[in-house]
């Protein structure tokens, strides 16, 4: 029984390790454009 314990234990620690590396690793970023957009300038 403690056997089945610590296996279970070893896999919740490496699917948290994993689940952190996927988190820093993986392409996580949003889509970039470019967004122009006038600017009305009081000139006085």
């Amino acid at each position: 029984m403690g056997r089945i314990i610590k296996l279970v234990l070893v896999l919740v620690v490496l699917g948290f390790i994993g689940l952190t590396g996927y988190a820093y690793l993986g392409d996580l970023q949003p889509p970039q454009a470019q967004v122009t957009k006038p600017v009305a300038v009081d000139g006085n």
